[in-house]
Protein backbone atom coordinates (compact mmCIF):
# COMPACT_ATOMS: atom_id res chain seq x y z
CA UNK A 1 0.00 0.00 0.00
CA UNK A 2 2.64 2.46 1.08
CA UNK A 3 4.44 1.44 -2.64
CA UNK A 4 1.10 2.42 -4.54
CA UNK A 5 0.92 5.81 -2.06
CA UNK A 6 4.68 6.86 -3.47
CA UNK A 7 3.47 5.87 -7.04
CA UNK A 8 0.50 7.76 -6.65
CA UNK A 9 2.83 10.81 -5.52
CA UNK A 10 4.91 11.01 -7.83
CA UNK A 11 2.31 10.63 -10.74
CA UNK A 12 0.51 13.78 -9.25
CA UNK A 13 4.62 15.72 -9.62
CA UNK A 14 4.36 14.49 -13.50
CA UNK A 15 1.29 15.97 -14.17
CA UNK A 16 1.96 19.18 -12.66
CA UNK A 17 5.13 19.45 -14.78
CA UNK A 18 3.28 18.41 -17.65
CA UNK A 19 2.64 21.57 -19.13
CA UNK A 20 6.71 22.71 -19.67
CA UNK A 21 7.05 19.14 -21.63
CA UNK A 22 3.90 19.56 -23.86
CA UNK A 23 6.05 19.83 -27.10
CA UNK A 24 8.06 16.01 -26.25
CA UNK A 25 4.74 14.40 -24.69
CA UNK A 26 2.84 15.53 -28.36
CA UNK A 27 5.26 13.60 -30.18
CA UNK A 28 5.15 10.65 -28.34
CA UNK A 29 1.39 10.92 -28.58
CA UNK A 30 1.78 11.49 -32.38
CA UNK A 31 4.20 8.96 -33.18
CA UNK A 32 2.24 6.23 -31.39
CA UNK A 33 -1.04 7.05 -33.13
CA UNK A 34 0.91 6.84 -36.48
CA UNK A 35 2.07 3.23 -35.66
CA UNK A 36 -1.47 2.15 -34.39
CA UNK A 37 -2.77 3.51 -37.20
CA UNK A 38 -0.73 1.67 -39.69
CA UNK A 39 -1.25 -1.39 -37.78
CA UNK A 40 -5.15 -1.35 -37.04
CA UNK A 41 -6.10 -0.28 -40.87
CA UNK A 42 -3.72 -3.08 -41.97
CA UNK A 43 -5.42 -6.04 -39.91
CA UNK A 44 -8.71 -4.24 -40.07
CA UNK A 45 -8.44 -5.28 -44.21
CA UNK A 46 -7.22 -8.45 -43.10
CA UNK A 47 -10.28 -9.55 -40.66
CA UNK A 48 -12.64 -7.60 -42.93
CA UNK A 49 -11.59 -10.10 -46.03
CA UNK A 50 -11.30 -13.06 -43.48
CA UNK A 51 -15.28 -12.28 -42.04
CA UNK A 52 -16.54 -11.76 -45.71
CA UNK A 53 -14.78 -14.89 -47.40
CA UNK A 54 -16.07 -17.08 -44.33
CA UNK A 55 -19.29 -16.17 -44.52
CA UNK A 56 -19.57 -17.84 -47.87
CA UNK A 57 -20.01 -20.77 -46.25
CA UNK A 58 -22.04 -22.97 -44.59
CA UNK A 59 -21.99 -26.51 -41.92
CA UNK A 60 -24.21 -27.73 -44.26
CA UNK A 61 -22.97 -27.32 -47.58
CA UNK A 62 -20.25 -29.24 -49.00
CA UNK A 63 -17.82 -28.78 -52.41
CA UNK A 64 -15.94 -30.92 -54.45
CA UNK A 65 -13.10 -30.43 -55.81
CA UNK A 66 -10.21 -32.66 -57.75
CA UNK A 67 -8.20 -34.56 -55.21
CA UNK A 68 -4.93 -32.96 -56.05
CA UNK A 69 -6.82 -29.41 -55.94
CA UNK A 70 -6.76 -27.02 -53.43
CA UNK A 71 -9.27 -24.49 -54.59
CA UNK A 72 -11.93 -24.17 -57.34
CA UNK A 73 -9.87 -22.50 -59.87
CA UNK A 74 -7.42 -25.17 -60.39
CA UNK A 75 -9.50 -27.68 -60.20
CA UNK A 76 -11.22 -29.88 -62.70
CA UNK A 77 -14.54 -32.66 -62.49
CA UNK A 78 -15.57 -34.70 -64.96
CA UNK A 79 -18.96 -34.77 -66.13
CA UNK A 80 -19.25 -38.45 -65.45
CA UNK A 81 -18.16 -38.15 -62.10
CA UNK A 82 -20.63 -34.97 -61.66
CA UNK A 83 -23.55 -37.19 -62.13
CA UNK A 84 -22.23 -39.74 -59.51
CA UNK A 85 -21.44 -37.11 -56.92
CA UNK A 86 -25.15 -36.14 -57.55
CA UNK A 87 -26.56 -39.43 -56.57
CA UNK A 88 -24.19 -39.56 -53.06
CA UNK A 89 -26.39 -40.13 -49.98
CA UNK A 90 -27.28 -37.49 -47.44
CA UNK A 91 -27.59 -34.62 -50.04
CA UNK A 92 -30.75 -33.01 -49.78
CA UNK A 93 -34.05 -32.97 -51.90
CA UNK A 94 -35.66 -30.40 -53.48
CA UNK A 95 -39.85 -31.22 -53.26
CA UNK A 96 -39.64 -33.10 -56.70
CA UNK A 97 -37.40 -35.25 -55.42
CA UNK A 98 -34.41 -33.99 -57.21
CA UNK A 99 -30.76 -33.35 -55.12
CA UNK A 100 -29.87 -29.77 -54.63
CA UNK A 101 -26.41 -30.17 -56.59
CA UNK A 102 -24.86 -27.47 -58.84
CA UNK A 103 -21.97 -28.38 -60.70
CA UNK A 104 -20.19 -25.01 -61.26
CA UNK A 105 -17.22 -23.63 -63.74
CA UNK A 106 -15.56 -21.23 -62.40
CA UNK A 107 -13.93 -18.45 -64.76
CA UNK A 108 -12.74 -14.79 -64.82
CA UNK A 109 -13.75 -11.51 -66.87
CA UNK A 110 -11.53 -8.02 -66.28
CA UNK A 111 -13.59 -5.08 -65.71
CA UNK A 112 -12.69 -1.53 -64.82
CA UNK A 113 -12.78 -0.13 -61.33
CA UNK A 114 -15.18 3.16 -60.37
CA UNK A 115 -12.67 4.58 -57.91
CA UNK A 116 -9.57 5.17 -59.68
CA UNK A 117 -10.17 3.40 -63.79
CA UNK A 118 -7.68 0.58 -62.98
CA UNK A 119 -9.06 -2.85 -64.73
CA UNK A 120 -9.17 -5.92 -62.63
CA UNK A 121 -10.65 -9.77 -62.50
CA UNK A 122 -13.78 -10.76 -61.56
CA UNK A 123 -15.19 -13.97 -60.87
CA UNK A 124 -17.45 -15.15 -63.76
CA UNK A 125 -19.27 -18.43 -62.09
CA UNK A 126 -21.58 -20.87 -64.09
CA UNK A 127 -24.20 -22.33 -61.69
CA UNK A 128 -26.90 -25.14 -62.35
CA UNK A 129 -30.23 -24.34 -62.32
CA UNK A 130 -30.95 -25.73 -58.31
CA UNK A 131 -28.27 -22.38 -57.12
CA UNK A 132 -30.48 -20.57 -55.53
CA UNK A 133 -32.24 -23.19 -52.96
CA UNK A 134 -28.10 -24.68 -52.62
CA UNK A 135 -28.02 -20.78 -51.54
CA UNK A 136 -30.88 -19.32 -50.12
CA UNK A 137 -28.63 -16.31 -48.83
CA UNK A 138 -28.63 -15.58 -52.45
CA UNK A 139 -31.85 -12.57 -52.76
CA UNK A 140 -32.66 -10.90 -56.19
CA UNK A 141 -32.23 -6.86 -55.64
CA UNK A 142 -33.14 -5.92 -59.03
CA UNK A 143 -34.31 -7.42 -62.14
CA UNK A 144 -34.82 -11.23 -62.58
CA UNK A 145 -32.98 -14.70 -62.27
CA UNK A 146 -30.78 -15.45 -65.72
CA UNK A 147 -32.39 -18.60 -67.87
CA UNK A 148 -30.26 -21.54 -68.55
CA UNK A 149 -29.18 -21.41 -72.40
CA UNK A 150 -29.30 -17.52 -72.75
CA UNK A 151 -26.42 -15.51 -72.39
CA UNK A 152 -27.40 -13.69 -69.22
CA UNK A 153 -25.49 -12.27 -65.93
CA UNK A 154 -26.73 -11.68 -62.38
CA UNK A 155 -24.29 -9.37 -60.24
CA UNK A 156 -23.64 -9.39 -56.74
CA UNK A 157 -24.19 -5.97 -55.72
CA UNK A 158 -20.70 -5.28 -54.17
CA UNK A 159 -19.52 -5.80 -57.58
CA UNK A 160 -21.93 -3.97 -59.33
CA UNK A 161 -21.09 -1.10 -56.37
CA UNK A 162 -17.65 -0.90 -57.09
CA UNK A 163 -16.83 -1.73 -60.97
CA UNK A 164 -17.96 -0.09 -63.69
CA UNK A 165 -20.17 -1.78 -66.70
CA UNK A 166 -22.37 -3.89 -64.18
CA UNK A 167 -25.77 -2.42 -63.76
CA UNK A 168 -29.15 -3.64 -64.54
CA UNK A 169 -29.20 -4.09 -68.44
CA UNK A 170 -25.49 -3.27 -69.12
CA UNK A 171 -24.01 -5.60 -72.03
CA UNK A 172 -20.49 -7.37 -71.04
CA UNK A 173 -18.37 -8.52 -73.27
CA UNK A 174 -16.47 -12.22 -72.55
CA UNK A 175 -15.06 -14.70 -75.35
CA UNK A 176 -17.03 -12.85 -77.89
CA UNK A 177 -20.35 -13.09 -76.78
CA UNK A 178 -22.37 -10.36 -75.53
CA UNK A 179 -23.77 -11.27 -72.08
CA UNK A 180 -26.83 -9.05 -70.70
CA UNK A 181 -26.70 -8.24 -66.88
CA UNK A 182 -30.76 -8.98 -66.19
CA UNK A 183 -30.81 -9.03 -62.54
CA UNK A 184 -28.81 -8.14 -59.32
CA UNK A 185 -28.46 -9.71 -55.51
CA UNK A 186 -27.17 -9.71 -52.37
CA UNK A 187 -25.86 -12.75 -50.24
CA UNK A 188 -25.31 -11.25 -46.84
CA UNK A 189 -22.38 -9.62 -47.39
CA UNK A 190 -20.31 -12.56 -48.36
CA UNK A 191 -17.87 -12.82 -51.01
CA UNK A 192 -20.49 -14.42 -53.50
CA UNK A 193 -21.47 -10.46 -53.86
CA UNK A 194 -18.41 -9.56 -56.13
CA UNK A 195 -19.30 -12.39 -58.33
CA UNK A 196 -21.25 -12.79 -61.77
CA UNK A 197 -23.09 -15.86 -62.28
CA UNK A 198 -24.16 -17.03 -65.55
CA UNK A 199 -25.56 -20.35 -66.66
CA UNK A 200 -22.84 -23.09 -66.16
CA UNK A 201 -23.80 -24.74 -69.41
CA UNK A 202 -23.05 -21.62 -71.53
CA UNK A 203 -20.08 -20.49 -69.75
CA UNK A 204 -18.31 -23.93 -70.07
CA UNK A 205 -19.25 -23.75 -73.80
CA UNK A 206 -17.66 -20.10 -73.82
CA UNK A 207 -14.52 -20.90 -72.53
CA UNK A 208 -14.80 -24.92 -74.05
CA UNK A 209 -14.93 -26.48 -70.84
CA UNK A 210 -16.43 -29.91 -70.42
CA UNK A 211 -16.14 -30.56 -67.18
CA UNK A 212 -16.43 -28.73 -63.74
CA UNK A 213 -13.99 -26.55 -61.52
CA UNK A 214 -16.06 -28.22 -58.24
CA UNK A 215 -19.76 -29.51 -57.38
CA UNK A 216 -21.63 -27.97 -54.32
CA UNK A 217 -24.03 -29.76 -52.73
CA UNK A 218 -26.73 -29.07 -49.86
CA UNK A 219 -26.67 -31.51 -47.10
CA UNK A 220 -29.68 -32.91 -45.12
CA UNK A 221 -27.83 -31.54 -42.52
CA UNK A 222 -24.05 -30.93 -41.13
CA UNK A 223 -24.60 -34.63 -39.79
CA UNK A 224 -24.74 -35.90 -43.32
CA UNK A 225 -21.51 -34.70 -44.60
CA UNK A 226 -19.72 -38.17 -43.15
CA UNK A 227 -22.05 -40.31 -45.02
CA UNK A 228 -21.69 -38.00 -48.11
CA UNK A 229 -17.99 -37.71 -47.67
CA UNK A 230 -17.53 -41.39 -47.51
CA UNK A 231 -19.33 -42.24 -50.18
CA UNK A 232 -17.58 -40.53 -52.59
CA UNK A 233 -14.05 -41.38 -51.16
CA UNK A 234 -14.49 -45.02 -51.15
CA UNK A 235 -15.46 -45.07 -54.83
CA UNK A 236 -12.58 -46.12 -56.61
CA UNK A 237 -14.14 -44.06 -59.73
CA UNK A 238 -13.90 -40.73 -58.34
CA UNK A 239 -10.51 -39.16 -58.02
CA UNK A 240 -12.35 -36.10 -55.10
CA UNK A 241 -11.35 -34.60 -52.23
CA UNK A 242 -14.53 -33.09 -50.38
CA UNK A 243 -14.99 -30.32 -47.63
CA UNK A 244 -17.31 -29.10 -45.80
CA UNK A 245 -18.10 -25.36 -47.43
CA UNK A 246 -17.19 -23.49 -43.85
CA UNK A 247 -13.99 -25.15 -43.54
CA UNK A 248 -13.11 -25.02 -46.93
CA UNK A 249 -13.57 -21.01 -47.19
CA UNK A 250 -11.52 -20.91 -43.81
CA UNK A 251 -8.92 -22.98 -45.67
CA UNK A 252 -9.02 -19.68 -48.60
CA UNK A 253 -9.02 -17.40 -45.72
CA UNK A 254 -5.69 -18.00 -43.61
CA UNK A 255 -3.28 -17.85 -46.26
CA UNK A 256 -4.27 -13.95 -46.50
CA UNK A 257 -4.94 -13.27 -43.27
CA UNK A 258 -1.30 -14.46 -42.50
CA UNK A 259 0.24 -12.27 -44.99
CA UNK A 260 -1.50 -8.92 -44.62
CA UNK A 261 -0.66 -9.98 -40.48
CA UNK A 262 2.90 -10.18 -41.80
CA UNK A 263 2.46 -7.08 -43.18
CA UNK A 264 1.13 -4.76 -40.41
CA UNK A 265 3.37 -6.31 -37.55
CA UNK A 266 6.43 -5.72 -40.03
CA UNK A 267 5.70 -2.07 -40.56
CA UNK A 268 4.21 -1.45 -37.47
CA UNK A 269 7.40 -2.81 -35.77
CA UNK A 270 9.60 -0.28 -38.19
CA UNK A 271 7.94 2.09 -37.04
CA UNK A 272 7.51 1.97 -33.55
CA UNK A 273 11.31 2.31 -33.16
CA UNK A 274 10.80 5.85 -33.55
CA UNK A 275 7.88 6.29 -31.24
CA UNK A 276 10.12 4.05 -28.84
CA UNK A 277 13.28 6.41 -29.45
CA UNK A 278 10.62 9.62 -29.17
CA UNK A 279 9.25 8.11 -25.80
CA UNK A 280 12.60 7.46 -24.66
CA UNK A 281 13.66 11.39 -25.77
CA UNK A 282 10.44 12.43 -23.84
CA UNK A 283 11.30 10.63 -20.44
CA UNK A 284 15.06 11.73 -20.68
CA UNK A 285 13.47 15.33 -20.51
CA UNK A 286 10.45 13.98 -17.57
CA UNK A 287 13.09 13.25 -15.41
CA UNK A 288 15.35 16.18 -16.19
CA UNK A 289 12.40 18.64 -15.94
CA UNK A 290 11.10 16.66 -12.35
CA UNK A 291 15.13 15.80 -11.17
CA UNK A 292 15.15 18.09 -7.87
CA UNK A 293 11.38 16.88 -6.90
CA UNK A 294 12.23 13.08 -7.70
CA UNK A 295 15.39 13.34 -5.50
CA UNK A 296 14.09 15.18 -2.49
CA UNK A 297 11.46 12.68 -2.31
CA UNK A 298 13.86 10.21 -2.29
CA UNK A 299 15.71 11.78 0.35
CA UNK A 300 12.78 11.48 2.54
CA UNK A 301 11.92 8.10 2.24
CA UNK A 302 10.60 7.13 -1.49
CA UNK A 303 11.50 3.73 -2.86
CA UNK A 304 13.51 3.74 -6.13
CA UNK A 305 10.90 1.43 -7.22
CA UNK A 306 8.49 3.86 -6.63
CA UNK A 307 10.51 5.94 -8.93
CA UNK A 308 10.36 3.69 -11.75
CA UNK A 309 7.10 3.02 -11.80
CA UNK A 310 5.82 6.78 -11.96
CA UNK A 311 8.06 7.04 -14.94
CA UNK A 312 6.85 4.08 -16.94
CA UNK A 313 2.81 4.78 -15.99
CA UNK A 314 3.67 8.46 -17.33
CA UNK A 315 4.81 6.93 -20.63
CA UNK A 316 2.19 4.46 -20.80
CA UNK A 317 -0.13 7.67 -20.44
CA UNK A 318 1.13 9.24 -23.43
CA UNK A 319 0.96 6.26 -25.19
CA UNK A 320 -2.63 5.29 -24.51
CA UNK A 321 -3.98 8.96 -25.57
CA UNK A 322 -1.71 8.01 -28.72
CA UNK A 323 -3.56 4.65 -29.24
CA UNK A 324 -6.87 6.04 -28.89
CA UNK A 325 -5.91 8.58 -31.19
CA UNK A 326 -4.49 6.62 -34.14
CA UNK A 327 -8.03 4.16 -33.56
CA UNK A 328 -10.34 7.07 -34.34
CA UNK A 329 -8.63 8.21 -37.17
CA UNK A 330 -8.98 4.79 -38.34
CA UNK A 331 -12.42 4.71 -37.61
CA UNK A 332 -13.19 7.83 -38.80
CA UNK A 333 -11.41 8.39 -41.94
CA UNK A 334 -11.46 4.29 -43.05
CA UNK A 335 -13.98 2.34 -41.00
CA UNK A 336 -17.28 0.87 -43.39
CA UNK A 337 -14.96 2.29 -46.82
CA UNK A 338 -15.38 -0.92 -49.45
CA UNK A 339 -12.14 -2.18 -50.81
CA UNK A 340 -11.33 -4.85 -52.86
CA UNK A 341 -8.35 -7.76 -52.99
CA UNK A 342 -7.56 -10.37 -55.47
CA UNK A 343 -8.43 -13.98 -53.78
CA UNK A 344 -8.90 -17.11 -56.28
CA UNK A 345 -10.33 -16.37 -60.01
CA UNK A 346 -10.63 -12.91 -59.16
CA UNK A 347 -11.36 -9.84 -56.93
CA UNK A 348 -13.09 -9.65 -52.98
CA UNK A 349 -14.97 -6.99 -51.95
CA UNK A 350 -15.13 -6.06 -48.62
CA UNK A 351 -15.70 -3.14 -46.37
CA UNK A 352 -13.51 -2.39 -43.48
CA UNK A 353 -14.66 -2.63 -40.19
CA UNK A 354 -12.71 -1.72 -37.06
CA UNK A 355 -13.81 -3.90 -33.62
CA UNK A 356 -13.08 -3.52 -30.25
CA UNK A 357 -10.70 -6.39 -30.38
CA UNK A 358 -8.14 -4.98 -32.77
CA UNK A 359 -8.88 -1.95 -30.64
CA UNK A 360 -7.22 -3.53 -28.10
CA UNK A 361 -4.44 -5.20 -30.04
CA UNK A 362 -3.51 -1.25 -31.26
CA UNK A 363 -3.76 -0.44 -26.94
CA UNK A 364 -1.43 -3.35 -26.03
CA UNK A 365 0.76 -2.64 -29.20
CA UNK A 366 1.39 1.04 -27.48
CA UNK A 367 1.97 0.00 -23.88
CA UNK A 368 4.22 -2.04 -25.31
CA UNK A 369 6.13 0.83 -27.26
CA UNK A 370 5.77 2.58 -23.98
CA UNK A 371 7.13 0.51 -21.68
CA UNK A 372 10.34 -0.47 -23.63
CA UNK A 373 10.75 3.23 -23.92
CA UNK A 374 9.84 4.45 -20.43
CA UNK A 375 12.22 2.19 -19.38
CA UNK A 376 15.61 3.14 -19.60
CA UNK A 377 15.23 6.79 -18.41
CA UNK A 378 13.46 5.19 -15.39
CA UNK A 379 16.59 2.94 -14.62
CA UNK A 380 18.55 5.97 -15.24
CA UNK A 381 16.75 8.11 -12.61
CA UNK A 382 16.97 5.65 -9.50
CA UNK A 383 20.42 5.28 -10.28
CA UNK A 384 21.51 8.99 -9.88
CA UNK A 385 23.04 9.67 -6.59
CA UNK A 386 20.84 11.85 -4.88
CA UNK A 387 22.94 14.77 -3.77
CA UNK A 388 24.33 14.63 -7.32
CA UNK A 389 20.74 15.41 -8.19
CA UNK A 390 20.34 18.28 -5.52
CA UNK A 391 23.06 20.24 -7.02
CA UNK A 392 22.16 19.50 -10.21
CA UNK A 393 18.78 21.20 -9.65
Amino acid sequence: MRLLKQVFALCVVALKTLPQRWGPSLVVILGVAGVVAVLLSVLAISESLVRTINGSGRADRAIVLRNSATSENISFIARESASKIGSAPGIRKDSDGRPIVSAEVLSSTRVMRKSDGKRTEVALRGVSPAALALRPEIQLTMGRMMRPGFYELIVGQAAAAQFRGLQLNDRLVFRGARWVIVGTFQSGGDARETELLADAEMLSAAIQRNGFNSISVLLDSPQAMRPFRDALMTDPSLVVKVYRESEYYQMQSEPLRSSWSFVAYVASSIMALGAMFGAANTMYSAVSARGTEIATLRAIGFKPTAVMISIVVEAVALALLGALLGAAMVWLLFNGSAFSARLGAGAVVSKLSLDFALVGIGVAWACAISVVGGAIPAIRAVRQPIAAALRAG
